[in-house]
This record gives C-alpha cells, sequence and structure tokens, in this order.
C-alpha cells in the first residue's frame, strides 16, 4: 500500500487503491451500518475522513489514540471534503485513556486551559495551526533571503560578546559540585553568556560576503513575565555591506515582511482563518481578501514613515493620558509606539533617526547639529507596537573610536575597530522577533501562545 499523509488524502484528485494513512483520531461515531473516523496526522487542520465496516471497530479505537488505516481512497459524496478513505483495515498502533486524557473530543479548548498542558498541546488544533504557520514562515524568511543573495551564518549561542544596549544576559558557568567556589574558573577564561544578537558577528561576515543574515535563538535575562516577553526566542538579523542610505534598510525589512506575509497566507490559508476567526475575531487582516490585503500591505508601507522628532511632536499633541510622559531624548514606550500606530491610520509605521544617547554605539552618527541624531529605525506594527529595529552601522574608524572611549569600551571591542581599518564600507542592518512577527499577523495577545513550548516562567518548562 502506498503511504500518504493526510494533505496528500485530502489534495488527491483521483481515487487510488491500496492506500495507508497513519495519524491519531479526532472523532469516532459508530452507527448500525457504517462507522466513521476522522484521522489527522498534523499535516493539515482538516480531518481525513475514514468510511469502515461497523465489524472493524474495537475498543481501543476511541479518541486520541494512534492508528494504521489501509483501504481505498475515493471521492467523498459529501460537499466539504473531496476524498475520504473507505477503510478495510484499522490497526490502533497506540490506544489512549479518553478518560485522563485531558485534550476532549469536539470541545474547543481555551488557550489558558491547554497552556497547563505543554507536552499535549500540539495537539490541540489552534496550536497545531500556530506550528504549521511557524514552520511555514521559517521557510519563507530562509527563501527570501536566499533568493536574495545573502549567506546564512551561524553565529555563536555562547559568546563573550554583550552586543551593548540590547538587554540582560544569561551567564554561563559549567556546573561542577565538587569545585568549592575559592577555586572556581571561568570555563571559557572570560565570561561567557547566553547571546542576545548575531548582529556583531554579522557585522563580521558582512566584510567578506556582502550580504548576510542570521536566522536563530537569542535570550534576554529580562525578569518580566508579561504578555510581551520571553527569556528565548528567534531573531531574523541581516547585515548589508556597500549600503549609504537608512532607505535600504527599510526597504528590506519592507519586502522581508511582504513576501513571508504573502507566503504564508498562500500555503496556510485555513490554519490562519481559524485565528481570525476564533481567536483574534478582531484582527485587521481577517476582513480582508488575500488579493485586497496584500494591496493594502503594499500601500500602508509605502506611507508611514515619520521621523523621531515627529513622532514625540505628535505623542505631546495627544488628547490621551501616558503613564510616561513622552519628550525629546526619552525612549518611545510601548504605549507611545501603539498610539503612533493608531495616529498614523493602525498601519505599518517606520519612524527614523532617534537621538544620539539613546541608541547603543554602533549605530551612524547623523552629523546633524544640536539635535543630535543616529541613522536608527523602528518599524511599529498594529497590535505590537516595535517589531523590527536597525539602523546604518558607524563605519568612519575616528568617530566609532571617539565613542568606545567615552564609553570606556575601547579595548573590549579592539577587534571590532579592526574591521574599520580593513576595507571598511558603508553599511547597516536590522533585526526582527519572529515571535513578535507571528503575534503581528495573527492577532495573538500573548507571546507565550507562539511558541512550541509553553514557559511558566523564564524557562522552558521541559
Amino acid at each position: 500500500a502506498v503511504r500518504l499523509r493526510v494533505r496528500e488524502a485530502l489534495g488527491a484528485r483521483e481515487p487510488a487503491d491500496e492506500v495507508k494513512v497513519q495519524g491519531w483520531v479526532r472523532s469516532v461515531r459508530a452507527q448500525k451500518e457504517v462507522l466513521f473516523l476522522h484521522i489527522n496526522d498534523g499535516s493539515s487542520l482538516e480531518n481525513l475522513q475514514v468510511v469502515a465496516d461497523p465489524s472493524l471497530e474495537n475498543r481501543d479505537l476511541t479518541f486520541g489514540s494512534a492508528v494504521e488505516v489501509a483501504g481505498k481512497l475515493v471521492k467523498s459524496p459529501h460537499r466539504m471534503q473531496n476524498m475520504e478513505l473507505k477503510a478495510e483495515t484499522i490497526r490502533v498502533v497506540g490506544p489512549c485513556d479518553t478518560w485522563s486524557f485531558p485534550l476532549k473530543m469536539k470541545e474547543r479548548h481555551p488557550l489558558e486551559y491547554i497552556r497547563q498542558f505543554p507536552h499535549l498541546r500540539c495537539r490541540n488544533n489552534t496550536l497545531g495551526s500556530l506550528l504549521r504557520i511557524r514552520s511555514e514562515a521559517t521557510a519563507a524568511i530562509h527563501s527570501f533571503f536566499q533568493d536574495n543573495g545573502y549567506v546564512h551564518i551561524h553565529t555563536p549561542i555562547i559568546t563573550s560578546n554583550d552586543c551593548e544596549g540590547a538587554g540582560e544576559l544569561f551567564q554561563i558557568e559549567a556546573s561542577n559540585e565538587a569545585r568549592e567556589s575559592a577555586e572556581k574558573t571561568h570555563f571559557f577564561n572570560v565570561p561567557a553568556f547566553l547571546t542576545v544578537s548575531g548582529q556583531l558577528h554579522l557585522e563580521v561576515m558582512a566584510g567578506a560576503f556582502t550580504h548576510v543574515f542570521t536566522f536563530g535563538p537569542t535570550f534576554r535575562a529580562e525578569n518580566s513575565q508579561s504578555r510581551r516577553h520571553l527569556a528565548e526566542f528567534y531573531m531574523v538579523e541581516a547585515e548589508l555591506s556597500f549600503t549609504e542610505n537608512l532607505q535600504d534598510v527599510m526597504q528590506v525589512i519592507e519586502d522581508l515582511v511582504k513576501t513571508a506575509t504573502s507566503t504564508v497566507l498562500s500555503r496556510c490559508p485555513c490554519d490562519v482563518e481559524l485565528f481570525h476567526k476564533y481567536v483574534a475575531p478582531a484582527q485587521k487582516l481577517c476582513c480582508y481578501s488575500f488579493h485586497s490585503y496584500l494591496k493594502d500591505f503594499f500601500f500602508f508601507f509605502n506611507s508611514c514613515r515619520i521621523s523621531y522628532n515627529e513622532a514625540v511632536e505628535i505623542l505631546k499633541q495627544a488628547s490621551q493620558t501616558f503613564a510616561f510622559k513622552p519628550e525629546w531624548g526619552c525612549d518611545l514606550q510601548t504605549e507611545h509606539e501603539k498610539y503612533l500606530v493608531k495616529h498614523c491610520g493602525e498601519v505599518p509605521v517606520f519612524v527614523i533617526n532617534y537621538p544620539y544617547d539613546l541608541k547603543p554605539f554602533y549605530m551612524r552618527d547623523n552629523e546633524d547639529g544640536s539635535q543630535r541624531t543616529v541613522a536608527a529605525v523602528d518599524l511599529l506594527v498594529p497590535g505590537i507596537g516595535e517589531l523590527c529595529g536597525g539602523s546604518l552601522r558607524e563605519e568612519r574608524l575616528p568617530f566609532l573610536e571617539s565613542r568606545l572611549q567615552r564609553l570606556g569600551l575601547a579595548d573590549t571591542y579592539q577587534w571590532y575597530l579592526d574591521l574599520r581599518k580593513f576595507g571598511s564600507v558603508p553599511h547597516g542592518g536590522f533585526g526582527m522577533g519572529f515571535e513578535r512577527y507571528l503575534q503581528y499577523i495573527l492577532g495573538v495577545d500573548n507571546i507565550k501562545d507562539v511558541i512550541p513550548f509553553p514557559r511558566f516562567s523564564h524557562s522552558c518548562l521541559l
């Protein structure tokens, strides 16, 4: 028998003899003359209907049990499905105790409930859809960069580089209970941390490969259990050599988000619809057909770009009272970012040219007089706030040396200064939080619901 995935069986154009489908039972309905099963193997939101003789039923054939069904793939008489499987044999591979199984047949469990079962929640329709979308979005991001000539770099996860300004760090030490604290030394002879960003390593590679990107885990030791923060999350980062204009960086961000989103919408329409229909019914994306959405998406990105100065003036004139008073020279808070998005019509907004003293040492000085700014950009999106952050990097050795000396970091970043001595070119780059991107396109409120394994506090449960 030819083995088919559920998605393949549902999409088949012609009937087929001697096929085999493996998966988990989603529903069982026994009638006098026929037995109906719905099975799913994770390849599709839609289940495959199995029609069988009642004699094939047995006590282990229950909701949640793993089965292998062999038979004929035939046209379904029902309007809502294309194909169904007429079973000749049904083998229960793994029984399931339905009384103790926390997920119940035909019950729509809220996210708060299934969050309690991180080892089982992937069998729920909502989380199954999320993980398929996450997989397609990951592939779309890789395809975008590779189709545009970028080299994929695996940047270190353990590093002595703290990427100054990126956030709190998890420090790494070897576990050795026999070692007394007085004799303790660093495993790498210097302090080592879990990476908060691959940016500085990417800048090294951009000096040889022109366009590079990385897509991997990053870690922030922020003592927060809010709906917006994770201790471990995935970051998409890119660096572009021979880039002299912030517009070039924004264009790559724009193209990346458009391409990834269009791919997800085209390859996972049913999974996305589930979120927009049941999880986030107010999400704006669900009001559009696929083509209308993309048309507006292009328009939105091309229409709303403001400077930090303009953003502060908009916030100062707002009728809304903010918990953090907006002042020039202060960082934009989440409440400010969401207001700016709302002010611009609930569309993505690029904010550029932030104050020099707000940003890390590697951002390029605009040399614009008393209101000194750097060539930095943040992309703000509806419902989330900041999604991407980037800048032109300071490629001029004297400017970079001066700033590192003022910060007392010249010795630490001597290697970084070397990059400006040997063939330095204008360049820029950006980073995008992958989980925040998924939150944005799906409308999910809690960021912990867009990761494979939820965190009860700050670390992976399993």
